[in-house]
Order: structure tokens, then C-alpha cells, then sequence
């Protein structure tokens, strides 16, 4: 039996080492990473300045204080998010499942000093995936995922992604936040509909319902902007964000409007690494980086090129139902079981992802040119074809 609890079915290879846009196993063999760790490393493997930051940090000799004191990464950080956010304050978690748990316990808080004193209720929509831990495991509509675990935690709701069936769920009296992700990346990349979105923002807005936007897998320069609600022309009350935040280093975030920071006292959540300087300092350089305009223009070029790129892939194989996307982030239906497609692509040295059963997901580092992207579309298709 293995030392690492089976909670993964792992690829044969050992990867020891990473160059950019690519991974090296033990024998020296390069695999394109279409994965990105899952949308994490999005500045690439073994990057100058990442490598660069986390030297600089280890050279303070300051790795852990624990939140009982102040850093200057971590205030820089929370500054620099607040600066170019909606948001008044910051939380530093140690993950997205952390963030998104942190922010139902924010707006019950929160809910705690209205009228309304039986409001609490989380409500998630159909295709969402908020995490594994009870609270975000409760949100997350995958079956296979919350039928061993259950009884899941009370207080949440999955509906359907229907604003006429919202108005009718989003009862005043009793349901505090709705989270939704603005692209459902688990859920099969599913473009959420901009005007159910801005239907929503109005909707919970006059309900009295906070708003939380997981944008955990399709933040941070993903889609092409650095937060992806930038494009519906709307404002949450709760943002969470983590997995490219530090490009491999574990940190996430909930960013919270002043709504929100008012009700949060001393004590009424914690941790214990969130935010420590090393993380902090990482994190700060990435942001930067991953904010530089030059770099959202060539993600949304590149992209909208991959986009059109699997289309041809589609119209050329006949095996494809479905492509949907945005910026880097794209999922294709297919009809046979994408696992098989997977393991062929990997024998060839490309590495992806599924986003269930029959969909493909495709999730490049942000930094990958445009014949990276083609050197990899030639792998998927000689493996989608046997």
C-alpha cells in the first residue's frame, strides 16, 4: 500500500523537475502541461521571478509568524488586492476550499447583524463545484463526490442557474449569500450566462442577499481579465480566490466589501499560516505579474485563437459534441471517455485534465505561446483520433 493515502489515482511517471511550459519525469522525458497544476502554476514551472521572490523571502529569515502579529507581505498583499478590487479588506486562507468555507462563516456573520434573525441559508447553483471540505462540499453538485460523506452540513441549497426560480428560493427572511463561479471549471467549463449573472447581482442586491463569486479556478487572469467579474460590469460582496495566487504555493484569499468587513470581529475566525510573509511575498509578485496588461492581451489573443483552433479539431475528427470557453480556459465534450483520450495524449507527452466524464479541460499555463499551444493541439488530435 502506498505512503500517500489513495485519495488520488496518480500517473505512473515520477516528475522531478519543470521547465516552463513543460514537466520532466525521472527518465527525462518533457510532457506539455496543459494543466497547470489545475489553473495554478500560470506563470510556468522553475519561473525567474517567482524563484527570484521566494529567494528574497527566505533571505529575511521571516517564514512564520502566525497571524497574532503583523508582516509587511502580508499587509503589502491585502493592500495591493484591495487597491485593485472591489473589495475593503482581505482574508488569507491556506486554499480555495478554506476561502469558499470562510466566506459562508462571513456571511452568516454578516447575517447575524440584520432584522433577520433565522437568515443563514447558502445557496449554490446546479453545475457548481466550491470544494471538498463539509460546508463547500454541501455546494458542490457532484454526486459521486457527496454520496459517501453525507449527512452534509445543514443550511445549503443547490437550484437551479434559473433567476425565476431564484426569486422564488431567495427568501429575505432566511437565505444570506448565493455563490456562484462566473465559469463552472469542475462542472464541465461552462460559461455562466453574463446576464443570469447581472440578474443576480440585481436580484440578491434587492433581497438583501450577499453575493459571493468563486473565482478560484477562473480568476486571476484566466479568462483575460484579472478578476473575471470585470467583464459582466457587476461587483460581488464576497470574492474568493486561490489557486494561481502564488503559482503552486498554497495560499487563497476572500475578499470582502465593507458591508462584509464591518460585522467580522476578533475571534470570529482564524488561522494559523494564512498569509505569513513567505506565502504574502510570493503571492504580491505573482499578482503583479499576473495583472501586467500585456499579459491579459496575450490571453485573450491566444486563447480566442485555441478556441478556434479545437473547433477545427471538432469539424475535422467528428468526435466532438461540445466546445466552450474563454481566455485559457476551455472544456470539450467528447464522446468517448475523455480518460482514454487523456491517457493516449499523456503517452505522447501531453498532459490534461477532465471536467467529468466526457469533457476535456484544457487549463495552459498563461505564459505559453502560441506554438506551444499548437505543438500541443497536434498531440490532442492524433490522440482523439487512436
Amino acid at each position: 500500500m502506498p505512503a500517500i493515502l489513495g485519495t488520488y489515482k496518480r500517473q505512473a511517471p515520477l516528475f522531478v523537475r519543470g521547465d516552463g511550459v513543460y514537466m520532466i519525469d525521472e527518465t527525462g522525458k518533457r510532457y506539455l502541461d496543459f494543466v497547470a497544476g489545475i489553473a495554478v502554476t500560470s506563470l510556468g514551472h522553475n519561473d525567474a521571478g517567482v524563484n527570484n521572490a521566494l529567494q528574497e523571502s527566505i533571505a529575511s529569515g521571516l517564514i512564520h509568524t502566525s497571524n497574532l502579529y503583523r508582516t509587511a507581505p502580508g499587509e503589502a498583499l491585502a493592500q495591493w488586492l484591495v487597491d485593485h478590487s472591489f473589495a475593503s479588506s482581505v482574508f488569507f486562507s491556506n486554499s480555495g476550499a478554506e476561502a469558499n468555507e470562510g466566506a459562508f462563516k462571513f456571511a452568516r456573520r454578516w447575517a447575524r447583524s440584520t432584522p433577520h434573525v433565522a437568515k443563514h441559508e447558502i445557496i449554490a447553483v446546479r453545475g457548481s463545484f466550491h470544494g471538498r471540505l463539509p460546508g463547500t462540499l454541501a455546494a458542490t453538485d457532484r454526486p459521486a463526490y457527496r454520496l459517501p460523506f453525507r449527512p452534509l452540513m445543514g443550511g445549503v441549497s443547490i437550484v437551479e442557474r434559473d433567476l425565476d426560480e431564484l426569486r422564488t428560493v431567495l427568501d429575505t427572511q432566511t437565505v444570506a449569500a448565493v455563490i456562484v463561479e462566473p465559469i463552472q471549471g469542475e462542472g464541465g467549463v461552462r460559461v455562466v450566462d453574463p446576464e443570469f449573472l447581472r440578474g443576480l447581482r440585481a436580484l440578491t442586491a434587492e433581497r438583501d442577499v450577499l453575493l459571493i463569486l468563486d473565482e478560484i479556478q477562473c480568476g486571476l487572469g484566466r479568462t483575460g481579465s484579472f478578476f473575471a467579474y470585470e467583464q459582466l460590469g457587476i461587483e460581488p460582496d464576497m470574492l474568493t480566490i486561490a489557486k494561481p495566487l502564488a503559482n503552486g504555493l498554497p495560499i487563497g484569499a476572500i475578499l470582502v466589501n465593507e458591508k462584509v468587513a464591518r460585522t467580522m470581529q476578533p475571534g470570529d475566525h482564524g488561522t494559523t499560516f494564512g498569509g505569513g510573509p513567505l506565502l504574502a511575498h510570493v503571492a504580491h509578485h505573482v499578482v503583479q505579474r499576473l495583472s501586467d496588461p500585456a499579459l491579459l492581451q496575450h490571453v485573450r489573443e491566444v486563447g480566442a485563437w485555441f478556441g478556434e483552433q479545437l473547433q477545427g479539431i471538432a469539424d475535422r475528427t467528428g468526435s466532438v459534441r461540445a466546445i466552450r470557453g474563454k481566455g485559457l480556459m476551455w472544456g470539450m465534450d467528447v464522446h468517448e471517455p475523455a480518460a482514454a483520450i487523456i491517457g493516449r495524449a499523456f503517452d505522447r507527452g501531453l498532459l490534461m485534465v477532465s471536467a467529468g466524464e466526457h469533457t476535456l479541460r484544457f487549463l495552459p499555463p498563461l505564459v505559453i505561446s502560441q506554438a506551444e499551444l499548437a505543438s500541443g493541439l497536434e498531440i490532442l488530435e492524433a490522440a482523439m483520433k487512436g
